[in-house]
């Protein structure tokens, strides 16, 4: 019998998703307020989920393997491969310094109870992923669906230990910066960048593309939602821009997890951009996948350049709404112009890609203009 690929592909999504930002959100919503926070929640979840379905429907007609710039390429062309890879650039990058940088603290304050040494524990971390990201997909399936599992028993056991300090004021006030949350928590939902490594996995299997996406984005939405809860009602303002250091020393594994897979997956996504889009190979393509964040941790580190949630506001904003505005014109022009009859195909027309591209164009307004 046929292995079910579902699950794998399943991991591999949500592993990407739940990286860094997942983090990030309790400490941008209790700026803005509980209240608030859970709109966006809301708005962001769905409207990525429907991008994903397109992007997936995208990958489904089209042969042979590529990243999301040889989608723009064969579709929107020569300019549609280059906006698509600085999109991309401006989102993988940031999220995989991110990644470098959380996880480093949360190593050091695992092992030690604070973060002194959390410079060195970054570079082995880097290390040790940019070894894994080398040996590739096969790596990739292997640890996701653990990773997965440990991710979903931690934020049982927080909220279980921390259901009791719950106070409801902490969940009813309005902060004083409404807009601060977006960029973050749209950054929490992107994974566009795995898209093409779920269809690899589900090779055929397809048929359970539609089926991963849609369970990929509502799992995080719950895990999202029930962390969130427990942190602001818990603990209200006084929380860490990586929330699990708010928490006991143990309870960084989550955040350690979570930056682990989402940095593994992250890299070979870049990795297989410049190996399959661009045609420099497999050791050319992960070097430069992993020495770029190298030398940006290098240079952020010691000009202290950036905040952590700076990096995923900006990278969600950017990177979110370029990517976005582009699925939506790959995929009407993918329906008549793709080379293989897809396993699903989702209604798309004039409207809704005007109403979803004008939401990302005032959401990367904001961000420029407001940060």
């Amino acid at each position: 019998m046929k292995d079910n690929k579902f699950f794998p592909a399943l991991a591999t999504l949500i592993g990407t998703i739940m990286g860094a930002g997942f983090l990030g959100i309790p400490y941008v919503i209790s700026k803005s307020g509980f209240i608030i926070g859970l709109v966006y929640l809301i708005i962001v979840a769905s409207l990525l989920m429907f991008v994903k379905l397109y992007l997936g429907e995208v990958a489904l007609r089209t042969k042979g393997n590529h990243q999301l710039t040889g989608y723009a390429e064969k579709y929107l062309g020569k300019k549609g491969k280059i906006i698509m890879f600085l999109a991309m650039i401006f989102g993988l990058y940031p999220a995989l310094l991110a990644y470098m940088i959380g996880e480093g603290r949360s190593l050091s304050y695992l092992a030690f109870g604070n973060f002194n040494y959390a410079f060195i524990l970054s570079l082995a971390f880097w290390l040790i992923l940019s070894f894994l990201a080398y040996i590739g997909l096969t790596a990739l399936k292997k640890y996701e669906k653990i990773s997965m599992v440990l991710v979903l028993l931690l934020v049982i056991a927080i909220s279980v230990l921390f259901f009791k300090n719950i106070q409801i004021e902490n969940l009813t006030y309005i902060g004083t910066e409404p807009f601060l949350p977006f960029g973050v928590i749209m950054f929490s939902f992107l994974a566009f960048s795995a898209m093409p490594e779920v269809e690899r996995i589900l090779k055929g299997q397809e048929k359970f593309m539609k089926r991963v996406i849609i369970f990929g984005t509502i799992i995080p939405f719950v895990v999202y939602l029930i962390f969130t809860i427990i942190m602001i009602g818990s603990f209200g303002k006084n929380i860490n821009e990586i929330a699990t250091l708010t928490l006991p020393r143990f309870f960084s594994l989550l955040g350690i997890t979570t930056m682990f897979t989402a940095f593994f997956a992250s890299t070979i996504a870049v990795r297989d951009m410049f190996r399959f889009d661009f045609g420099l190979g497999r050791l050319k393509g992960w070097l430069i996948a992993c020495i770029i964040p190298l030398t940006l941790f290098f240079l952020v580190s010691f000009f202290n350049l950036v905040q952590f949630t700076e990096l995923l506001s900006l990278a969600g904003i950017v990177s979110g709404g370029l990517t976005g505005i582009l699925v939506l014109l790959m995929i009407k022009k993918a329906k008549k112009l793709g080379n293989r009859r897809p396993e699903y195909s989702i209604r798309i027309n004039n409207w809704i890609i005007a109403l979803i591209s004008i939401i990302f164009i005032i959401a990367v307004a904001l961000e420029i203009f407001l940060n």
